[in-house]
Formats: structure tokens, C-alpha cells, sequence
């Protein structure tokens, strides 16, 4: 267990735990912090309490001391320093001609480095700048890009509410807010209506973001069919601040819409329909099964007759079975349960009788020539399509 406070460095700005050690502190004390940027002066947020190590991520720096009224006096002396560099800042951006807007300024504590907050809509090439304003300042320059989000925070300003706005007044860091937000809460999807100073969506929206969630779960969506103690009713629309229902309910030809809570209607359950008397019904696991019986028994008899009495496959070749039992010789002959004719080889009619004759005798010469029935001389001397079946069914 160790001794920690939560101390802000800039105003309205994230809580830094740092250990106490032997120091009494107090919300709403001055401090001098060791930080990441050297020491710092910082006030006092969260005061002394006991935590475990594990509960806060390490390393956690310390409290050096407990600011004196010279330290408080230096530090305004540095705001007045601040203002001044950020005239001559401005000026240096105009004389170099970059589009980048300068927000902020801040001096480091011990007068060591000077950090200056721009925005811009992409990357600025600032090394003349930065060489320019080591010239003049003689210390440390440096130039951090922030978004939009954090020029207001460090701005401050007037929100659509007429208030503060809310990151420069108690937020400590932005959280995620997205369009569905909007949806959920059945707001105007206008963006003057829905976005704040700083041109995106308002950090409000995440503030009742979990009521209107949780409320939604427990209410009957539009559309749905409710039982209210009028009768039965189609939801028109839902009030989920008031957790309250507005329900339609029809009377002959007229129809009235009604506001009832939620705790006065239920939910109309919908019966399915049911199976009709002369369809049967089946069981997909039985029938998966004894379809694979099935295909088990017809492989083993397929099996059965392609090996002999001692089990070994006949003439030591065992066909390439395809999954539905076939071999392959069987797919290229079978299909859908039709024998397949043989193959015709189609010559192109483009061309001349010579040269389908020369083809017809080369090719039948090529082939070895199978036993023929003697056949008159008549039609020895047919025409050139006699010729060509005869060289076709000497091919095949």
C-alpha cells in the first residue's frame, strides 16, 4: 500500500496520481511535482489516500514539495511570459507564410522549454520556424499539433446549453462519442443540433448513452402487439425518459393512440402456425444416419465384389473411387443415370473435300485397321461422306 494524490497539472485538465511520501496535502494545495517534463507546479485534485501498487500503472512519480508563495509568484510570471510569445509566435507564422493556426503557449516551470499548441489541416514543415524562435527565446522550442477537441478545451467557450462547455470546465479527457448515440435517443440527426463548439459531436451524448440502453431492453419495440388494459394495441412510439408506451388501439374503423407506463402492459405472445395433419414429419438425425448406413452397406458390397476370396484387389489395381461410390471409368460413361454415347470427332466444314479425303486416309493409315466384312464395289467408290465414316470408325 502506498500514499498517493491526484494532482492537475493544467487547469481542468487529467488527474496525475504521484506519491506523497511524508507530505499532508489537501485539495485545493499547490505542489511541486516530479514529471515527465521536469518539475511542476500543479494543484492538489484528489486528496491523500492508501491504494495498492497494482491499482495505479507504474512508474508513479513523487511530490517534491509543497509549492511556496515564491513559486506560486514565479508561475504567474510565466503566464505573463506566455502571452508575450505567443504575439511574437503569431507573427513568425504570418512573416513564413504557414497554414497553421497557434492556440496556446505554455512555459515549463523552470524556464527551460517553451511548448507551443497549433492545429492545422495536415503536416506543417516548421524548421525555419523553430529555428527562428530558438533565435529569439534562447531555450528549447517545441511544436505540438492538437485536434479540434483539445483547441476548445484550452480555449474554453459557450456550449448550444447556454453553459460552460463541459471539457473546458470539469471533463479531464474525451471520451468516444459516435452517431448511434444520436439514433438511440431519438435525436435530430441535424449537425448544427448535435455538434458543439469544436465541430464535432457533443460529449454530452454520452452522458445518459447507458440509461437509454438499458431502458430499451426492457420496452416493447415499435411495431409489437401489447395487451393494455383497454384491450390489445400496436406500439406507436416509446418514451424512454418517462419509461412510458404509446399505444394504438383500434375500435371498428376508428383507432386512438393512447400513453400507458410500462409496468400496465405485457407483451402479446404470437402462437406459430401449426404443422398441417397429412405432412409428415421427420427426424434429420435418424435419416441422416440411415442415410449412411446405406451408403456403408453399398460400399461393402461394392467392395465385396471387387476383391476375390483372399481379400486382395483383383489384378492388384484398386479403381479411384469418386464420393458417391463410383469409380472414376463409371463417372466418364454415367450421368444422371444414362449411358453416354462415344465421342464424334467433327471435322471443319470449311474445308474441301481433298483435303477431308487426305485426313480421312492418313488417318486411317495411322490406325491399325480392323477386321472388315467385304462390301461391293459400288460402294467402294461412294461419295466423300462414305469416305470419311469410314475413317471415323476406323478411329474409334
Amino acid at each position: 500500500m502506498i500514499r498517493v494524490a491526484g494532482v492537475q497539472l493544467q487547469k481542468h485538465g487529467k488527474i496525475y496520481y504521484f506519491e506523497v511520501n511524508n507530505l499532508e496535502v489537501h485539495a485545493g494545495d499547490y505542489v511541486i511535482a516530479d514529471t515527465s517534463r521536469g518539475y511542476d507546479l500543479g494543484e492538489v485534485a484528489v486528496g491523500t489516500r492508501e491504494v495498492d501498487e497494482s491499482a495505479i500503472p507504474a512508474p508513479v512519480k513523487k511530490l517534491i514539495r509543497i509549492a511556496t508563495p515564491q513559486d506560486i509568484q514565479h508561475s504567474t510570471e510565466n503566464r505573463q511570459k506566455e502571452r508575450e510569445a505567443y504575439t511574437i509566435c503569431q507573427k513568425k507564422i504570418e512573416e513564413h507564410q504557414l497554414d497553421m493556426k497557434l492556440v496556446s503557449v505554455e512555459y515549463s516551470f523552470d524556464n527551460s522549454k517553451i511548448l507551443f499548441y497549433f492545429t492545422a489541416n495536415g503536416r506543417v514543415d516548421f524548421r525555419s520556424l523553430v529555428k527562428d524562435l530558438a533565435s529569439v527565446f534562447k531555450m528549447r522550442i517545441e511544436l505540438r499539433q492538437i485536434g479540434v477537441r483539445d483547441e476548445a478545451k484550452m480555449l474554453g467557450g459557450l456550449g448550444p446549453c447556454g453553459r460552460p462547455i463541459c471539457c473546458g470546465a470539469f471533463l479531464d479527457e474525451f471520451q468516444p462519442v459516435s452517431i448511434k448515440m444520436a439514433k438511440e435517443q431519438n435525436l435530430s440527426l441535424n449537425p448544427t443540433k448535435i455538434s458543439g463548439v469544436c465541430g464535432r459531436l457533443m460529449c454530452c451524448l454520452k452522458y445518459e448513452q447507458s440509461h437509454y440502453e438499458q431502458t430499451r431492453k426492457k420496452m416493447p419495440r415499435v411495431g409489437r402487439e401489447v395487451s393494455t388494459p383497454d384491450g390489445i394495441g400496436t406500439v406507436s412510439d416509446l418514451n424512454i425518459v418517462k419509461e412510458t408506451v404509446m399505444v394504438r388501439i383500434t375500435n371498428g374503423d376508428s383507432s386512438e393512440i393512447k400513453e400507458y407506463s410500462l409496468e400496465s402492459i405485457s407483451r402479446v405472445e404470437t402462437s406459430g402456425k401449426s404443422a398441417k395433419a397429412d405432412e409428415p414429419t421427420y427426424n434429420l438425425s435418424e435419416n441422416a444416419a440411415a442415410d449412411d448406413g446405406d451408403i456403408q452397406d453399398r460400399e461393402s458390397e461394392e467392395e465385396k465384389e471387387e476383391t476375390g476370396d483372399n481379400g486382395k484387389i483383383k489384378n492388384n489395381e484398386k479403381p479411384n473411387r469418386l464420393k458417391n461410390g463410383r469409380t472414376v471409368q463409371d463417372s466418364r460413361t454415367i450421368r444422371n443415370g444414362h449411358q453416354l454415347g462415344k465421342p464424334v470427332r467433327r471435322e471443319n466444314p470449311n474445308k474441301s473435300r481433298g483435303e477431308v479425303a487426305d485426313n480421312a486416309q492418313n488417318a486411317s493409315q495411322s490406325m491399325p485397321k480392323p477386321v472388315e466384312k467385304p462390301v461391293p464395289s459400288q460402294q467402294q467408290n461412294g461419295s466423300w461422306a462414305e469416305a470419311l465414316q469410314k475413317a471415323m470408325d476406323a478411329i474409334n
